[in-house]
């Protein structure tokens, strides 16, 4: 029995909601894990494509297309992201949901053809065939995202092997190819407080001068940290960066937003993405802390 619009808004609503209680984003891998847990599935929707996916993640992953294309959600690098108008979406009952989000994917198509007045085929023809002519069609666009997914989760699998000063030490190389001098990077042994400076000289002469704080765990960085950080930022042109592989609680993000003292963070969505964007300006010795191989796609189409 095929799977009814209403349950196809039911299944991309989920994700939507799992997104609304994480801090409106997540890895898409952590999403389409925890709508199967909020799912009462059927065994028809967990039988398996030839594939190799679920029935119903397949369908999640489909449909999530035209959740984008209305608005409502972003996905980049493997991160699925909750917009303002997403979460007004979330209101909706599931099929409504559907049926906007379907509404708001053919537009898009249409506005990619052309005016609609001049299409008289029946809709759901005119969804196949443009489908058919688009230059990225919804297949491309998930197998994009399931790369990035992927990508993603070596990415993870990568940092999370590292020891403390692993992390740091590619931390120090992510800011060389920012264009910044490292003229220190804590050695193994106690912990002084600051794990990095950074100049954008190699004296230090020019602001701003970059006390960088590393914090490699599965934890998210609290408060405390930040506080500390606030701390060792004496000297004027002094900048604090908080750099944790765990994220931030939200305390610690207030604190961050609220100091009257300059400090930027980075968590590891920060990080995979600046990796990937300065990666080519970096030494080699640098590269082989985190190589990359890269391999492209056609762009898929970006929402209007």
């Amino acid at each position: 029995m095929p799977i009814t619009q209403e349950r196809l808004g039911e299944f991309v609503k989920t994700a939507l909601q799992v997104l609304a209680e994480n801090d409106d984003h997540l890895p898409s891998r952590d999403v389409i894990r925890c709508v199967e847990q909020h799912l009462q599935l059927t065994d028809y929707e967990r039988e398996t494509l030839p594939k190799g996916i679920a029935r119903w993640e397949n369908a999640l992953k489909w449909y999530t297309v035209d959740a984008v294309k209305a608005g409502w959600l972003i996905k980049r690098n493997g991160v699925w992201y909750l917009t303002e108008e997403g979460k007004k979406a979330i209101k909706l009952d599931s099929l409504t949901f559907f049926k906007t989000a379907r509404q708001k994917y053919r537009e898009a198509l249409i506005a990619r053809q052309g005016s609609e007045s001049t299409i008289t085929i029946h809709v759901d023809d005119l969804e196949e065939s443009l489908e058919k002519e688009a230059a990225t069609p919804r297949s491309t666009v998930i197998a994009v995202d399931n790369a990035r997914s992927i990508a993603r989760a070596e990415f993870e699998k990568h940092i999370g092997a590292l020891d403390p000063y692993e992390f740091q030490n590619l931390i120090a190389a992510l800011l060389r190819g920012m264009g910044y001098y490292t003229p220190f990077v804590a050695p193994r042994g106690k912990d002084g407080g600051i794990d990095i400076l950074a100049y954008r000289d190699p004296l230090g002469s020019v602001a701003p001068r970059l006390k960088v704080q590393v914090k490699h765990r599965k934890q998210k960085a609290a408060v405390n940290a930040v506080r500390e950080l606030i701390g060792l930022l004496a000297k004027e042109g002094d900048v604090g960066l908080i750099v944790s592989s765990g994220g931030f609680t939200s305390e610690a993000e207030a604190a961050i937003r609220s100091s009257s003292k300059h400090i930027e963070k980075i968590d590891l969505t920060d990080l995979i993405e600046m990796w990937d964007d300065h990666y080519d300006k970096m030494e080699e010795e640098d590269r082989r802390l985190m190589p990359l191989k890269r391999i492209a796609f056609l762009a898929p189409e970006e929402p209007t």
